[in-house]
């Protein structure tokens, strides 16, 4: 897997970025992901990948990190030409994504497996309280 557990680390300054707060609703899901696409066809950037990545993060910001009132953000940043960072910040640092196999029946439960196979890397940075991020990234260069 693909997974860390992050600190915050300091990263390279981003040459373009676009950050957003949604709603942490169906709606504000659906937005995020069509947003993204929106921006990394502007930027000329390949989005198939990134849409899924974002979809998934945004679903769970949604549906596992919605506190009332308090909206989740989202960022996306391109590092020196070859790497896209996506990140997704709710305010529920309490509730951690676990990634497992869900049962063969269940109807949900895969999106972190969705972004573990797409994402070159991703993980979760904790904090400022009460607040997580979960993060991906793709190489833009093979």
């Amino acid at each position: 897997m693909n997974q860390q557990t992050a600190t915050p680390t300091q990263l390279p300054a981003a040459e373009r970025t676009f950050t957003v707060l949604l709603s942490p609703t169906r709606r504000g899901a659906r937005l995020a992901r069509l947003l993204a696409v929106a921006h990394l066809d502007l930027w000329g950037l390949p989005s198939e990948s990134a849409a899924h990545i974002v979809a998934e993060l945004a679903t769970n910001a949604t549906v596992h990190g919605r506190v009332t009132g308090r909206d989740f953000q989202l960022r996306l940043s391109v590092h020196a030409h070859d790497r896209l960072r996506i990140e997704v910040t709710d305010t529920r640092d309490d509730r951690l994504p676990v990634v497992a196999a869900p049962d063969h029946l269940a109807e949900s439960g895969r999106g972190l497996l969705i972004v573990d196979a797409l994402a070159t890397r991703w993980g979760i940075t904790p904090g400022p309280v009460p607040r997580k991020t979960v993060w991906a990234e793709l190489d833009l260069v093979p």
